[in-house]
């Protein structure tokens, strides 16, 4: 009979021990889903916040790509014009001197001719 309650005390201790490592093991289970829940709809919704920043970051390389394509063909256009005026603007085989000269000339004919209209010089 002793013996018997010596069986029961350790089989009543045995399931006082097993309920409390369940009980401990289950909450840590369930703190460990919710952590993981909360962490999965923090990570998702990164994901959707990254995934619209790339979204967004696309479109503004292809408009900048667009406006680019478009400056640099205004670019050639005005280059070629450039180009195409340079031989008869900065090529004249005139030097710095003789354009100064001409310009001198021509500023004194100029005077002249306003002076002939205003009439003081009838000479």
């Amino acid at each position: 009979l002793a013996f018997m309650e010596v069986i029961l005390t350790d089989f009543a201790r045995l399931e006082s021990d097993t309920a409390s490592s369940e009980a401990a093991e289950q909450d840590e289970y369930e703190k460990f889903i919710f952590e993981s829940k909360k962490d999965k709809a923090l990570k998702e919704n990164d994901i959707a916040h990254k995934s619209a920043k790339k979204s967004d970051s696309e479109d503004a390389l292809a408009r900048t790509q667009e406006e680019l394509k478009l400056t640099q063909h205004q670019l050639d256009k005005a280059i070629n014009y450039y180009e195409k005026l340079k031989p008869t603007c900065v090529d004249s085989g005139i030097t710095y001197e003789e354009r100064v000269k001409r310009r001198e000339e021509e500023m004194q004919s100029l005077q002249e001719a306003l002076n002939i209209l205003q009439g003081t010089d009838l000479s």
